[in-house]
């Protein structure tokens, strides 16, 4: 009897077993011996691994060949054993001497006996020389059992691609019997064969092997089950190089595939998500990245109050707030599954799963939808929608920002294989996480924005009025076109005597900082205005103004908490054009600060840039501002604009300037139609920076307006000035305001006498809604208003004038003032005690005092 260590094996797990063999058995070499051990049978192959002939060995006990003697009884042991053979490793004594390493399988030959019996009176044996590897020893023969039980999936084809042998692993994925003696084509889907035939095709005629071919495809047990396999293929060759098959090995890369898709997925979200700053657009983003690569179908629905800007109310939200459908996307042309368009309100019960979503904060997962599930029998439409369009798996996600719940994401699949699973769910979450982080953003600029434009729309004029000195239209494009919000400005300002002002601007920088500057700086211009200064002049106080308001950069700007500069709401610079019309003279008046020249349309349509010195830029200080004066024929056209205008990147001032002047020059009767042409020849694109054109056209007063008169500096002069006021009222058919007028008239030219020198000059000018009173004199004293006491004789002139008339003021001019008031034509004259009637001299006049 032998050992337990020295009983020989049983094969190793069936090993040699079945249709399904590793190695080529053909190849090796064989022999038999009878039931004593004696060889009876030896082949070619046996002879040319161990160099005997069949002369030599026949008839020879096969211990004899063995070069340890140990290993005798080991093979002696196989009489003994009751088994079915023995297979293990055995050193053998080759013709030369020398020792060769070989793996043996001894098997049973089973014949029938006299007695009708079956019995094993011999031994097959078959041997191949051993691989020797630097980590042990491992046969050929005892391989075949570790590769049928192999982690990974084998398989072994003939030449002509027919399965010859596969390991467990592939026999789960697909059972035996529909794989061995066929092809490729007969047992893998039709792409996957397609791709396998091409790749072993190419091995098979290169040699060279096919590494990790990746591919997806449902398993055979369930197949709404998706996985992804690695395949590399190589060829099989025999012992003299021949070409006996092919063999591939394959390996489940479902985690690593799901990873790196969920990876890929994520990435492209990043780059696609929250391209812009508009809410519904990043939503149809949102969408658009999840479809197809998580859903076959993506809502994305989200609070009204979101659409507006508005700041959510945190916590759960109910299904009290409204809800739109704000982006959706299918795999399906149109989205016909969605039920609803895109700004539609989205009904929501409370049992569905966006609601309970919303209401729970946390992702609601039906991994398998129910056609029959509450939430969708209780509405009929959309019982119809999940029942025609076989949705079987619904994801609904919060999409939460900030601590705020801003909407909710619905993930729905149809066609796709699997349910949704917990990868998915991380996968949606995060995705969603991300978008909602850029919807809020949106949100944010969104409130921001409708915050600038309402400021914008407060700061710059509603509407533009020169009165019957000019006709007058604007245009204005921010660079910032999202926000609409820039610092460019222009106005047009009412003066005393029917004059105009004209005024342009451009602050330095963009957006809502230059537009609260370029409010600040339209409301100072508005303010220095009225007090009626020549445009050199307000342009000095203007720059004086700019230059206190930059104090805080000049000193250094201390920080602020959030890092900016103490001086975030002061100036960093800006330019202007100040420009007065007088239509009584047809003059037009001018002064700039680093500005770019008006354009100047004759009637003849001839286009000029007026010579109008530079000046510096508003808040130097350096030099001082030069007026210039124009007369304009009647019907000029005058074209104030900012350079963003006429400059860009690819075209300078001149160019610009140019192009300016051609289509000012084109046919167009209309403001309108000009400022079209305009904007069309120079604004091709979005302005680089904000541009604004202002268009006026120059009317003037003529002798029927306007009615002058020289006086001598004597008090008697009054009344002949009252005369010679209702005189003209009456030409004008404004004997409603002759009593007024001349009361307006006494009073400014006594005081003109009393307070002022000669020579004394009154006008009256009649416009189409109102009628002005002017008194020129040489002197400088200011007039005010007093509060007389009742004991005084005087001093309440002007307090009758401010009583009497719309508006009255000041004006200097470079030989003296002029005192004006201003009626409008549809105010009735006071009623004195003899209305219609003049008083009788100026000493009846209460003076100015």
């Amino acid at each position: 009897m032998t050992s337990e260590n020295d009983r020989p094996e049983r094969p190793g797990g069936g090993a040699g077993e079945g249709p399904g063999r590793a190695c080529d058995l053909a190849t090796a070499a064989a022999a038999e011996l009878d039931g004593r051990g004696v060889v009876v049978s030896w082949t070619r192959a046996a002879e040319r691994l161990l160099g005997y002939p069949a002369a030599e060995v026949l008839g020879h006990d096969a211990a004899e060949l063995l070069a340890v003697p140990g290993d005798a009884a080991r093979v002696a042991a196989v009489a003994h054993w009751a088994g079915d053979g023995w297979s293990g490793s055995v050193a053998v004594r080759h013709r030369d001497g020398r020792a060769v390493q070989l793996a043996v399988q001894v098997s049973p030959v089973l014949a029938a006996a006299g007695d009708g019996t079956v019995r094993s009176g011999r031994w097959a044996v078959l041997a191949l020389e051993e691989w020797r590897t630097p980590g042990g020893v491992v046969n050929q023969l005892m391989l075949e059992p570790f590769l049928a039980h192999a982690p990974v999936g084998m398989a072994v084809l003939d030449t002509e691609l027919r399965y010859v042998w596969v390991n467990a692993v592939l026999e789960r994925l697909i059972p035996l019997e529909r794989r061995l003696g066929r092809t490729v084509h007969e047992v893998l889907p039709r792409l996957e064969a397609e791709a396998f035939e091409e790749r072993m095709t190419r091995v098979l005629e290169t040699g060279q092997p096919v590494m990790d071919y990746e591919f997806r495809s449902p398993t055979y047990a369930d197949p709404t089950e998706e996985r992804a396999y690695s395949v590399s293929f190589f060829r099989l060759a025999g012992p003299h190089g021949r070409c006996v098959g092919i063999w591939y090995m394959v390996i489940d890369v479902t985690e690593r595939w799901r990873a790196q898709e969920g990876l890929a997925l994520l990435n492209d979200a990043s780059a696609r998500i929250g391209s812009t700053l508009d809410v519904t657009r990043t939503a149809q983003e949102l969408a658009d990245v999840a479809v197809p690569a998580l859903a076959d179908f993506v809502a994305v629905d989200l609070l009204d109050s979101v659409l507006h800007g508005e700041e959510p109310i945190p916590g759960p939200v109910d299904s009290t707030p409204t809800m739109r459908r704000t982006g959706q996307r299918s795999v399906r042309e149109g989205c016909p599954e969605a039920g609803l368009a895109v700004g539609e309100a989205v009904r929501r019960a409370p049992s569905s799963a966006v609601a309970r979503c919303l209401l729970s904060g946390e992702p609601v997962v039906e991994p398998l939808l129910a056609a029959d599930s509450p939430w969708v029998t209780e509405d009929p439409r959309r019982a119809g929608i999940v029942r025609a369009y076989g949705f079987r798996s619904v994801m609904v996600a919060p999409v939460r920002a900030r601590g705020i719940t801003l909407g909710a994401a619905t993930f729905v699949r149809s066609r796709r294989l699997g349910p949704f699973g917990a990868d998915d769910v991380r996968l949606a979450e995060e995705l969603v996480a991300r978008a909602a982080v850029c919807l809020d953003n949106a949100r944010r600029y969104t409130r921001e924005r409708t915050a600038a434009r309402m400021m914008q729309r407060n700061l710059l004029p509603h509407a533009l009025a020169g009165g019957a000195a000019l006709d007058v239209a604007s245009w204005y494009f921010p660079a910032d076109a999202p926000s609409g919000v820039g610092g460019d400005w222009f106005d047009v300002i009412p003066l005393s005597g029917a004059r105009v002002a004209l005024v342009v601007g451009d602050v330095v920088g963009h957006g809502i900082d230059a537009a609260a500057s370029m409010g600040r700086l339209r409301a100072a211009v508005r303010t220095l205005a009225n007090l009626d200064l020549p445009p050199d002049e307000l342009l000095a106080r203007l720059d004086d103004l700019v230059i206190g308001l930059m104090e805080p950069r000049r000193d250094g700007g201390a920080a602020t908490d959030d890092g900016t500069a103490a001086t975030r709401l002061g100036f960093l610079g800006a330019t202007c054009l100040y420009a007065v019309y007088d239509p009584v003279s047809r003059r037009c008046t001018m002064a700039r600060a680093g500005h770019l020249p008006p354009a100047v349309l004759a009637p003849d349509g001839a286009v000029e840039f007026p010579d109008l010195p530079a000046g510096p830029p508003l808040g130097l200080g350096a030099l001082p501002f030069e007026p210039a004066e124009l007369e304009l024929a009647e019907g000029s056209l005058l074209a104030l604009y900012t350079n963003g205008l006429i400059e860009t990147h690819d075209r300078d001032i001149g160019v610009g300037m140019a192009r300016l002047g051609r289509a000012l020059a084109a046919p167009g009767g209309t403001l309108q139609e000009i400022g079209g042409n305009v904007v069309a020849a120079l604004l091709t694109g979005p302005p680089s920076d904000d541009a604004a054109l202002l268009l006026a056209r120059t009317h003037a007063l003529d002798a029927s307006q306007v009615a002058s008169w020289d006086l001598s500096a004597d008090p008697a002069a009054v009344a002949g000035a009252r005369t010679l006021a209702g005189r003209q009222l009456s030409e004008w058919g404004l004997e409603p305001l002759r009593f007024t007028t001349e009361l307006v008239v006494s009073e400014l030219v006594t005081n003109a006498i009393r307070h002022g020198s000669g020579p004394i000059t009154l006008r009256l000018i009649r416009q189409d809604a109102a009628l002005i009173c002017e008194v020129f004199d040489t002197g400088s004293t200011a007039p005010h208003l007093r509060h007389a006491r009742t004991t005084d004789e005087g001093g309440r002139g002007l307090l009758i004038v401010a009583q009497l008339t719309r508006r009255w003021g000041t004006r200097y001019t470079a030989n003296g003032k002029i005192i004006w008031a201003e009626q409008g034509q549809g105010e009735r004259g006071g009623q004195g005690p003899e209305q219609g009637a003049s008083p009788g001299d100026g000493a009846d006049v209460v003076g100015v005092g």
